[in-house]
């Protein structure tokens, strides 16, 4: 560690994240701050209804077990640690965290930082009627409170880059006006906020990594420097592993243009350049920064009604006849108790002949949602149990139908001015002070498309192909943002980079995944990372958990494209060998700590 640089590492990556990995980072080497990212869109709805299950709560109860473990140590080394995990009820969490260090015999400076939670001016603000409504906001509010000498900041809705730059700022004495510095930042905090996603978790291409210790990787830590460059890295004996491919994937998640707004910065994400300085330390610089918005996004998220589902099994011959038996059935069944939605899936069997009654059976799913739980509980079970003895051949459910139970959480974004979000933080003494918002906004905009590379030529592009997956050459990661998804793709090397740019069209995306064939669908090509992040609008309407399917989120939708057969030339294939699979089979972690 220098003096020039601010080492900030994250021990949390979601709600429900290692619950060691806190006294992991403090243990395995040295963090200046410990930085935890508590919150998804989706969490902000799980807080929501704990708490309206009980006032009190609402916030990341997870947190308070990781304090009770190492509070000593954070207070002996003298960790600073900065956390979003208060939620809904930040002040509520401070106080139980003050509570925990009394009864451990610690006296911790807490620091809370508030005025994200909009619900009660919902109205006014024409946000409708949510059950929750949070602003995101900005880093300078965390640096304050590390400024008046907080040990502990807990916060409630802010950018989840914040809780590096926050500390970042305070330790550099960054102003609003140095942009790029809050930029470089912001590109560092976007990558550790995910966790062990920048170490080697979650990664496609695994299989460069094959000498890695992947069954636990370690956690991030960015390195960074006064003029906001970092290197980011993780603990030397970790699991795991730092490169260049690692960075990207988790630069390119979750993201939509080249411009990425902040509520302090918008960081120009074509700028980022990306260096493998030495094993496990990849160097971001070159970063560029301009003014942020004038407007704060809104994260709200509704309870929308209530749902039930029933699974058919149906075994053998003429499986797609017998599910439309079942599907008329119920249908008939239900006609005068109609749901408000009332959906069916078929899903066909691997095989209708198969070795064995599983490969041999395929499954209708009935998914019904209302408003009104009684529509949708006892009457909707009953109406597909009476069918048993009076409907196909082979006959059987997976299980006994249930009552209803509240449906998944419709979450959609507004945006509001600033200036109407009172940014407020409450000092360790308690006193409360405002947080201007920045005086100089830039409105957001989409950057010209930057020139195309050099295509491939020769024997290159005119030499023979061979239908193979996508996945074999190029890496990607895909997310949710409301009911919009991303794809961030990337190549490995400049000729793979060459050939995406001119290959990897939004109407050739349409053609390898057809679900996204009636969407909205913008590339936007980022040149310095050799990568094209593909923003898919309306994908998982009506919000993240009300798309039908197995992937809610679009977690795996990177996946299924780079599983998807695309003509691809013999050289890049040549170029892109396959060593053993790590995730087969990962060495043992050292003993010790």
């Amino acid at each position: 560690m220098t003096a020039t640089s601010l080492w900030v590492g994250n021990a949390s990556g979601f709600y429900g994240d290692r619950l060691s990995a806190v006294h992991e980072m403090l243990t395995e080497g040295s963090v200046d701050v410990l930085t935890g990212d508590y919150l998804a869109e989706l969490t902000m709805a799980i807080l929501g209804r704990d708490q309206l299950a009980d006032p009190s709560r609402g916030y990341a109860r997870t947190f308070l077990k990781q304090m009770r473990e190492c509070l000593a140590i954070i207070m002996e080394r003298r960790v600073r640690v900065v956390t979003n995990a208060g939620g809904l009820n930040p002040r509520g969490l401070a106080d139980k965290l003050t509570e925990l260090a009394d009864s451990l015999g610690f006296e911790p400076r807490i620091a809370c930082v508030t005025g994200d939670d909009l619900l009660d001016r919902a109205e006014e603000l024409n946000l409708g009627g949510p059950l929750t409504a949070n602003a995101y906001l900005g880093a300078f509010g965390i640096a304050r409170c590390l400024d008046a000498g907080a040990d502990i900041v807990v916060t409630g809705r802010v950018t989840d880059a914040s809780l590096a730059v926050g500390p970042a700022i305070s330790h550099f004495g960054w102003t609003r006006e140095d942009l790029d510095a809050l930029a470089g930042a912001t590109a560092a905090g976007h990558v550790i906020e995910c966790g062990t996603q920048a170490t080697g978790g979650n990664y496609a291409l695994a299989r460069e990594l094959a000498d890695r210790r992947l069954d636990h990787p370690g956690f991030p830590i960015a390195e960074i420097a006064q003029d906001g460059s970092s290197v980011i890295t993780k603990h030397a004996r970790s699991g795991g592993a730092v490169t260049v491919g690692t960075v990207t994937a988790q630069l390119v998640y979750e993201i939509a243009g080249a411009r990425y707004p902040g509520p302090d910065v918008t960081t120009r994400l074509d700028t980022v350049h990306l260096v493998q300085e030495a094993d496990d330390r990849v160097r971001i610089s070159g970063v560029r920064g301009e003014a942020p918005p004038p407007e704060l996004k809104v994260g709200l998220t509704g309870i929308s009604g209530f749902r039930n589902e029933v699974d058919f099994l149906i075994t053998g011959l003429d499986a797609r006849a017998k599910a439309d038996q079942a599907e008329r059935q119920m249908r008939a069944a239900l006609a005068h108790n109609k749901p408000g939605e009332l959906s069916f899936e078929f899903t066909p069997a691997l095989d209708p002949h198969g070795d064995t009654q599983d490969e041999a059976t395929a499954r209708l799913r009935v998914v019904a949602r209302d408003h009104d739980p009684a529509v949708i509980g006892r009457r909707f079970g009953a109406a597909a149990v009476e069918l048993a003895l009076a409907s196909y051949a082979g006959f059987h459910l997976t299980a006994p139908p249930r009552e209803a139970r509240p449906d998944g959480v419709a979450v959609t974004h507004a945006l509001v001015p600033a200036f109407e979000v009172e940014h407020t933080v409450i000092t360790p003494e308690g006193d409360r002070e405002s947080v201007p918002h920045p005086e100089h906004t830039r409105e957001l905009t989409e950057l010209p498309e930057p020139p195309l590379p050099e295509p491939l030529s020769g024997p290159v592009i005119d030499g023979p192909t061979r239908l193979a997956p996508l996945g074999l050459v190029l890496g990607a990661r895909s997310g949710d943002k409301g009911a919009d998804a991303n794809v961030g793709v990337w190549a490995t090397s400049d000729e793979g980079w060459r050939w995406l740019a001119h290959t990897l069209t939004v109407e050739a995306l349409r053609e390898l995944l057809p679900e996204t064939a009636d969407l909205k669908v913008t590339r936007h090509l980022l040149p310095s990372l050799r990568a094209a992040n593909f923003w898919i609008e309306g994908m998982l309407a009506p919000g993240t958990a009300r798309r039908e399917g197995q992937d809610p989120q679009a977690k795996g939708v990177g996946e299924w494209l780079r599983a998807r057969r695309f003509p691809i030339p013999e050289s890049l294939l040549a170029d892109s060998p396959l060593p053993p699979n790590p995730l087969a089979q990962s060495p043992l972690p050292e003993e010790g700590p």
